[in-house]
């Protein structure tokens, strides 16, 4: 039996048009929910897969919908394999019920696994590059040093409480604490 599984990730996405790209794919019962693909916990997926019987083929619209990282997905793919059946991928055209399709799904894994982390490593290597050129990531502080000594003096000498200071310096109670 050909089961589809569909995710979103938030409340407002819509799950339509995944489950009729099933439903086209031939899955005669399709597994949705609206949950993180990080979550470790989707009672759909889990459902899914206690219900899995020799021969069965879960099918999904992108692997992405399955899973966000390798290792997980490679895990996920797996437990189906043990159950005796297969994984297969509209988007991807990935078919682990044939030996070369397990193959393509192992190297398309690792190739997006890759750009992931090279995807890191770039930011962090530009982050690291600004900063040596004096750039500091992140908001700008609500206070300037002159204003910070301001806040600073009138709290101490003139005995100005927190919420009066923060109303009056256009920011938060908590800025005025840090100051």
């Amino acid at each position: 039996m050909i089961i589809g599984y569909a995710r979103v990730s938030t409340e407002d996405q819509h799950l339509d048009a995944q489950t009729s790209a099933l439903e086209g794919a031939g899955a005669k019962r399709i597994f949705a929910e609206k949950i993180s693909g990080t979550k470790k916990v989707r009672p759909e997926l889990t459902r899914m897969i206690d219900q899995l019987r020799n021969n069965d083929v879960v099918v999904v619209t992108k692997y992405d919908r399955l899973s966000r990282s390798l290792q997980d997905l490679l895990g996920i793919v797996d437990t189906i394999r043990a159950k005796g059946a297969g994984f297969r991928s509209l988007a991807e055209d990935i078919d682990t019920t044939t030996p070369a399709g397990r193959l393509v799904f192992h190297v398309f894994a690792s190739i997006a696994q890759f750009e992931r982390e090279r995807i890191s490593e770039r930011t962090k290597e530009g982050l690291a590059a600004a900063r040596k050129r004096g750039r500091i990531g992140g908001r700008p502080p609500a206070l300037s040093p002159e204003r910070r000594a301001e806040v600073v003096r009138m709290r101490d000498t003139e005995g100005r409480g927190i919420a009066e200071l923060a109303r009056l310096f256009q920011v938060s109670p908590n800025t005025i604490r840090r100051a």
